[in-house]
């Protein structure tokens, strides 16, 4: 007769040695947020390629437009060698797309140049405040009132200031007029831009959690709002003089450690009570944004024709809790950084 099978009991002992209760165990705490998505970005941007890369890329470029040319050539050719009539369009529509590149070109020279002028002017700006040399800086307003001669939304500023320009005595104050007088509407609409694409920047990161678009939309964000900053100051760029802008704006920020993500930027914007209320992707998208911001204050100093003297320079803090309000939560939590 077989024995019966029975269940195995193995009994705890309860004491000092009995196994800990999982519920008492310390909650694992969240990884800080680091805006990956813009550490890329600024990582591929700032990146200066190799002499090798350079020459790859002016060896293949070549190449591509000399197989271009010659197959063209051919094709024309023997167009009229088959069919007079269909050579001479083609020689038409390949005469067109040469004048449309010519234009192109000639547009993204225009637009260096702007750049150039804007450049120089700011400057001459710095110059004329350090020396505080009355002339330079008569000379630098003259400049600038005639950059801004074709806008119409600044009229009034520069009837302001052609009237009271005569009143200042020394380069600081006459700078510092007619940055208030010129540069005050325009800062404002700077920092409405660099609010809209902090947003944008911020919602993707938060909200859409597939791979790499974080980085997508972050690059087009900034490269967008570079250019749209560059022509609310005047200096309108094309597509090679974005690019050149967005590389010198991000250049400058991995060279002066701004992008990365501080201790200041961790507890004052996306730390404290925020981080609490929020997930980790939200504290990731909230930190994106605050870089975002930060570029776009970096972009304001390059792109703006004066240098910040009358008027205090954008902080962080203040743009990103504009940006993010009612998106997020209460930024009520959330305290000053510096930009």
């Amino acid at each position: 007769m077989t024995e019966s099978k029975r269940p195995l009991v193995i009994e705890i002992e309860e004491g000092p040695t009995a196994s800990p209760d999982p519920s008492a165990a310390p909650p694992v705490p969240d990884a800080v947020p680091e805006g990956r998505a813009m550490q890329a970005v600024a990582s591929f941007a700032a990146r200066r390629p190799s002499r090798l890369g350079r020459l790859f890329w002016t060896v293949l470029t070549s190449l591509l437009g000399f197989l271009i040319s010659v197959a063209a050539w051919n094709f024309v050719t023997n167009l009229f060698a088959s069919n007079p009539l269909l050579g001479w369009i083609a020689l038409a529509l390949i005469g067109a797309f040469v004048v449309v590149l010519l234009a192109i070109a000639l547009r993204e020279l225009a637009a260096f140049a702007r750049l150039r002028r804007v450049d120089v002017i700011h400057r001459a700006a710095e110059a004329a405040m350090t020396d505080a040399d009355l002339g330079a800086a008569r000379k630098v307003v003259a400049r600038l009132d005639g950059l801004y001669a074709h806008r119409a939304e600044l009229r009034w500023g520069r009837e302001r200031l052609a009237e009271r320009r005569d009143e200042s005595f020394d380069a600081d104050g006459l700078i510092g007029l007619a940055e208030t007088e010129l540069l005050a509407p325009l800062d404002a609409l700077a920092r409405l831009e660099i609010e809209g694409a902090a947003r944008q920047v911020a919602t993707v990161t938060a909200l859409v959690p597939l791979a790499l678009a974080d980085v997508v939309t972050a690059l087009s964000a900034n490269i967008r709002m570079i250019r749209r900053i560059a022509e609310i100051y005047g200096g309108r760029s094309g597509t090679l003089g974005s690019w050149r802008l967005t590389r010198s704006v991000l250049t400058h920020l991995v060279a002066t450690g701004a992008v990365a993500v501080g201790d200041d930027l961790i507890h004052s914007v996306a730390g404290g009570t925020l981080l609490t209320k929020l997930s980790r992707r939200f504290g990731e998208g909230v930190v994106n944004g605050a870089l975002t911001a930060r570029v776009g204050v970096a972009a304001m100093e390059v792109c703006r024709p004066l240098p910040f003297n009358a008027a205090p320079k954008p902080r962080v803090s203040a743009l990103v809790g504009r940006a993010l309000t009612g998106l997020f939560g209460d930024k009520r939590g959330a305290g000053e950084a510096e930009g």
